[in-house]
């Protein structure tokens, strides 16, 4: 192959390769034993038309474009070589000729993989939270855990805010019972907003077995039917039930821990608080120092680079249906989009991610991080562990050059953040918008390792509002 005309212009690389006809014209003849079975022409059997009657019929080239495309891969990555450049993205063929002598010249052009200028990297400053945790913060998480273990009983006295109670009730609208208002035995803990407005605010003061209308009127947001209807509900309580909260003493302790002592169990929820706020400082601390990094280097990005990772993130999606026994176009069923809408939803924190990933790249390669062999296997053993495989497994589906690849990744990551400077000056607040209309950008995200990304199961409130409330649900809202 002869490769010439190799130019880069706009952050794209071009170049023509030729392929001798002997080449084209053997690869025109495979083109037309592949085609020839679905061939039918006049005088002969379909599929046994010979080339030069088909040729004779639909033209000259009629086989050429198989055939270039069968040809075009190998094509290209002679051209790529002799450019020596790294691309992006599928490679595009603006142009193909055919000479007289059956040589074959192909005009490729790929998005050239991005050129990184790394701005501030080493010694970012940025705001880290400091660890404290007071004796109230300890009393409010020991307050919590008592309502959790709270002990709901029945009373013989009227409804008040917090209790829940048992009820039926049954709606109408303009006098005529309505579809879905009618429940019996429904529990409800009064306060909790579970209904409409103006539904449980009326229940307070009854009590067990007394009966009574209310009036409500539906949100002007509620579904088609009943949006801002006034209706009447008969109510009747059943029963009226209180939480009972248990004795903050040593007997406590003993049953919701392992400690003997109330004190013992104090120092506990010390501890632990103080180690989740020590991590998700640490975490913050983290995604600012790198996201300041990210925004501090100069980078475009081509389009092709995010659809590639738009497309990683739909794959990852769709093995976390399967895991799940459903498809992905299940999926999006049930969350009401369809593909192109959810691939509009992710691409901007898909563009993040790709902005993390150069930046850790670059990095990597400025402060010549390596990784040895040591390292390389245990971060098998480490895949084999998690994945529950033998570690030949792990081996033969994870190439080395991906772990290699993760943990130069890795690396960067922590030496950004190992250089950090931690302040304890809070932090501007954001202007809510940066124009008009236009929201600020979110904070981004690490990048996602391809051949680990082990991904939640996809969650319905990614994308979509919440679910509008259904009839049934008198006062759901």
């Amino acid at each position: 192959m002869d490769i010439k005309n190799i130019k880069r212009e706009d952050g794209k690389v071009s170049f023509q390769v030729t392929i001798d006809g002997a080449t084209f014209e053997t690869a025109v003849n495979k083109a037309y034993l592949k085609a020839r079975k679905d061939i039918y022409v006049p005088g002969f059997r379909k599929g046994k038309a010979p080339r030069m009657v088909v040729e004779g019929m639909y033209g000259a080239g009629v086989f050429y474009e198989d055939a270039v495309e069968s040809l075009a891969l190998d094509a290209f990555r002679a051209g790529l070589e002799e450019a020596k450049d790294r691309t992006v993205g599928d490679p595009a063929i603006t142009n193909y000729n055919v000479a007289d002598d059956k040589t074959l010249t192909i005009d490729f052009e790929s998005a050239l993989y991005p050129e990184v200028t790394l701005g501030e990297y080493k010694g970012v400053e940025a705001y880290k939270a400091p660890v404290k945790v007071s004796a109230d913060d300890v009393k409010k998480e020991l307050e919590n855990i008592r309502k959790r273990n709270a002990r709901i009983v029945a009373v013989d006295r009227a409804a008040r805010l917090g209790d829940t109670v048992n009820l039926d009730y049954d709606g109408y609208k303009d006098g005529v019972r309505f579809d879905g208002g009618k429940a019996e035995g429904q529990d409800l803990v009064l306060g909790s907003n579970t209904f409409v407005p103006g539904f449980e605010e009326q229940l307070v003061g009854m009590s067990a077995g007394e009966q009574k209308d209310i009036d409500v009127t539906f949100p002007e947001n509620y579904h088609e039917g009943l949006a801002g209807a006034a209706v009447v509900f008969k109510i009747r309580i059943n029963e009226v039930r209180e939480s009972q909260l248990p004795e903050l003493d040593d007997e406590f302790a003993k049953d919701v821990s392992e400690f003997d002592t109330l004190k013992d169990y104090k120092a506990d929820i010390k501890k632990n608080l103080e180690k989740t706020r020590k991590e998700t400082a640490e975490a913050d601390f983290r995604d600012t120092v790198l996201k300041q990094a990210a925004e501090n280097m100069t980078v475009t990005i081509p389009d092709a680079m995010v659809t590639d990772r738009v497309n990683d993130v739909i794959r990852d999606y769709a093995r976390n249906c399967a895991m799940q026994g459903i498809t992905l176009e299940q999926y999006f069923g049930y969350m009401g989009i369809d593909e192109q809408t959810f691939r509009q939803y992710i691409r901007p924190n898909c563009e993040k991610d790709v902005r993390s990933m150069l930046l850790l790249e670059k990095v990597a390669e400025t402060e010549n991080l390596t990784v040895s062999a040591e390292e390389i296997e245990e971060e098998y053993k480490r895949d084999a562990e998690n994945y529950g495989l033998e570690l030949d497994k792990v081996r033969e589906r994870v190439p080395e050059e991906a772990i290699v690849s993760d943990l130069k990744l890795r690396k960067a990551s922590d030496f950004i953040v190992e250089n950090a400077v931690a302040t304890d000056k809070l932090p501007e607040a954001p202007a809510a918008e940066t124009a008009e209309g236009e929201e600020k950008p979110a904070g981004e995200k690490k990048p996602a390792k391809k051949r680990t990304a082990k991904k939640a199961a996809p969650k319905t409130e990614e994308a979509v509002p919440a679910a509008e409330p259904k009839a049934e649900e008198p006062a759901a809202e």
